[in-house]
């Protein structure tokens, strides 16, 4: 079975990259080895409206492990993490 794990935290305001410098400094280290990784991307938005968010986007083949919670500095909220199930593969 194969698991996306999705992590998104909005920064502060202005506070995209540092936020994203933060995502590949601090949390990615603690995927890196993980039993079960197959492979990690990380996306970045920016939005005059709603703010700069950062998105990490991991394939599981078993458990997903959670990113940390960023300084609370950094984020404009606690971040939002969801798993989903694949159903199926496209072209």
């Amino acid at each position: 079975m194969a698991i996306a794990a999705m992590w998104e935290a909005r920064a502060e305001a202005g506070g995209g990259a540092a936020l994203a410098a933060w995502v590949h400094a601090a949390a990615l280290p603690v995927l890196v080895d993980a039993p079960g990784l197959e492979r990690v991307e990380v996306f970045a938005s920016s939005d005059e409206r709603d703010g700069d968010r950062v998105v990490v986007i991991a394939l599981w083949t078993g458990e997903p492990v959670s990113l940390p919670d960023p300084p609370a500095a950094l984020a404009a909220r606690p971040p939002h993490a969801w798993s989903f199930e694949r159903l199926s593969v496209g072209p």
